[in-house]
């Protein structure tokens, strides 16, 4: 039987979760693929104490592995870019096949990655690097191949997940709620990556370059977090039958494509409305399917490690047949690219929350401005002084449009914000209109 050799480089939760994978599941894979598959590399800086790899051989110096001609396949899960790129360009040079995890790296590099691989005729997996418990770019690539996909959006961050949920539940702040996730160990100790949509943002470049045929275009993502999301603003929209949830956001338009993480407010009954928790879920239209929805953990250690191994898997299997393989980014992206929408040219309704004096005029003076800039009221609801504890300078007053392009509505902020009995900075939350 023949042997293939896989080098791991990097053993934190992920990297020793695959390893162990590989190692006890040996018989049933090799008994699926007719090929023997082993570890014989590992390279970290130290093994914890837990950790035993038996006689597989050890170095601290990934370097190694991509140079190594006796790994056939080199595992990225050291994390970063800099340095991750580098060693699997090297790795690449040198004839071998890559998986990685790094959301990061195929965001930033993956136009000079695939390119690489193309040229050496090698094959870099990607499986784990987003939404790790779904196998969402298999589906994009294969299962949804005969389709012409219209829009994705998808809850790809677990993280901001988790934060707007238990603020929904219990009507607690922001703050609040990101300590708790902390301390649980769903949220980083600087959580910068998770909720201002870094990490969805690289995310959404991925699974929009697959759908579309694109190059990866990390730079045009257009990214809004969640810190500024309030109970106020989540209790307001559960009255106007919605909920706010995180979005990664891309759809096909006749003028370009749109590429947006940001909040967004979508219909209770939605699918995607009730995924709750650190759960992830993405729900995309084709021509042929119609629409669709896939759920599942979007991190984790096992889940991510069983992405990791399944691409190990998938490249044993196409090994030999490189000449016909389906494109990294299940396109010849070269010619292909199209022009990415900035966000001021998309068109969607909109959530708006006013704090405004109570003085005789000032809703009229709103709604004046709207109808001016050719923006029409969808629902509106005004709350009276005594119900907002006494308070007659700071009442809020909550709109909802219908359509519009965004460069015109950020001109009617600009001027909203501008009246005297306007207090304080308008907050504007964009309406999901997702079809399930």
């Amino acid at each position: 039987m023949q042997q293939i050799n896989v080098g791991i480089c990097g053993l934190g939760t992920i990297g020793y979760g695959s390893f162990c994978l590989l190692k006890n599941n040996a018989q049933e894979i090799s008994r699926r693929l007719g090929k023997s598959l082993r570890v014989s590399h590992i390279a970290t800086r130290k093994l914890r104490e837990h950790q035993d790899i038996g006689d597989v051989k050890l170095s601290t110096d990934p370097m190694q592995l991509a140079a190594d001609p006796d790994v056939d396949i080199l595992l990225e899960l050291i994390g970063g870019t800099d340095f991750a790129r580098e060693l699997v360009m090297k790795a690449i040079s040198n004839g071998k096949h890559i998986v990685t995890a790094n959301k990061a790296l195929i965001a930033e590099y993956g136009n000079e990655i695939f390119r690489a691989a193309s040229e050496n005729k090698v094959m870099v997996a990607y499986e784990a690097a987003v939404a790790g418990g779904i196998p969402i770019i298999k589906i994009l690539r294969e299962g949804l191949a005969a389709n012409q996909i219209a829009w994705l959006a998808g809850i790809i961050n677990g993280t901001g997940n988790y934060i707007l949920s238990e603020m929904q539940a219990a009507s607690r702040p922001f703050a609040e709620v990101l300590k708790e996730a902390q301390q649980l160990g769903y949220a980083e100790a600087d959580p910068t990556f998770d909720v201002e949509g870094i990490d969805a943002a690289h995310k959404l470049a991925i699974l929009s370059a697959i759908a579309f045929g694109t190059a990866l275009h990390l730079d045009k993502v257009y990214t809004e977090g969640i810190s500024e999301i309030t109970p106020e603003d989540i209790a307001f929209a559960n009255e106007l039958g919605y909920r706010i949830k995180h979005l990664g956001i891309s759809a096909k338009t006749a003028h370009g494509i749109e590429l947006r993480v940001h909040p967004a407010l979508v219909a209770k009954q939605r699918l995607i409305a009730r995924v709750d928790g650190v759960m992830n879920a993405v729900l995309l239209h084709g021509d042929a399917v119609g629409s669709s929805m896939y759920y599942g953990a979007g991190a984790g250690d096992a889940p991510t490690a069983s992405a990791v191994v399944a691409d190990v898997i998938d490249i044993v299997r196409r090994m030999g047949m490189l000449e016909e393989q389906v494109p990294a980014l299940a396109f010849q992206t070269e010619d292909a690219d199209i022009r990415i929408l900035p966000i001021e040219e998309i068109i969607s309704a909109y959530y708006l929350r006013i704090s405004v004096r109570d003085k005789v005029g000032v809703i009229a003076k709103i709604t004046e401005i709207l109808g001016e800039n050719g923006i029409s009221i969808d629902a509106m609801i005004q709350k009276d002084p005594d119900m907002t504890g006494g308070n007659h300078e700071q009442i809020p007053v909550i709109i909802m449009t219908h359509e519009i392009q965004e460069a015109v509505m950020n001109k009617a902020i600009e001027q909203i914000e501008a009246l005297d009995a306007v207090t304080d900075k308008l907050t504007r939350i964009r309406v999901a209109d997702l079809q399930d």
